[in-house]
């Protein structure tokens, strides 16, 4: 992680817009369609979260803007992204852990599979650290929402995307996910994009 001018971005005047507004945070909802992702998870034996997971942060490696963040009063850039997961504790309580990306799925969901079973070992959080920018995330599978909007605590401005329970009808099966970001981060017009290109490697994985 290191600061940069934003006025050497593409973020610069979002910077002066944004960055000291009480809300800065924008949620989209947008419904995606998961067959095929619920029939590959099923056929091939694999968790539905560690799919959307890799789907969600593959989608937004192809965007320079997840490699921003602002942190604090400053414009940070990363060489790096990561998706943070929820899991449940041994004891019944929860932790997250991140999970770094991997172009290749099976890389990432070795990592997956690993780091999360530590984490629902563990009495901590596991992180990262600092040459990651994370995205998080939350499945609140045990009821079907239409969306949700994250808390803005002033001091997490990562990105962070939630889903709940799929809706499965006779031929589809539907989800709705909930994205948050900071406007310092990316624009509208870039949020859109980037929840477009994710139904796309939702279909294509």
């Amino acid at each position: 992680m290191r600061e940069i001018d934003p006025k050497t971005t593409s973020r610069a005047k979002a910077f002066d817009l944004w960055m000291k507004a009480p809300m800065p945070m924008v949620t989209m909802t947008k419904t995606f369609d998961i067959t095929y992702l619920r029939r590959l998870s099923k056929r091939k034996g694999v968790k539905l979260n560690m799919l959307m997971c890799y789907a969600v942060v593959k989608a937004a490696s192809s965007f320079k803007e997840f490699y921003m963040l602002p942190v604090g009063d400053k414009l940070m850039e990363f060489d790096n992204l990561a998706i943070n997961t929820i899991v449940m504790t041994k004891d019944g309580g929860i932790n997250t852990c991140d999970i770094p990306f991997s172009e290749d799925i099976h890389s990432f969901e070795q990592d997956y599979l690993r780091i999360t079973n530590e984490a629902s070992l563990s009495s901590e959080d596991i992180t990262l650290g600092e040459d990651y920018m994370v995205i998080g995330t939350s499945a609140l599978t045990k009821c079907e929402l239409d969306s949700v909007v994250n808390v803005y605590a002033g001091c997490w401005n990562n990105p962070f995307a939630v889903w709940s329970k799929y809706r499965k009808g006779w031929f589809r099966t539907k989800l709705s996910i909930s994205f948050q970001f900071h406007h310092v981060q990316m624009d509208g017009g870039d949020g859109a994009q980037f929840l477009e290109l994710l139904q796309k490697e939702i279909k294509e994985l």
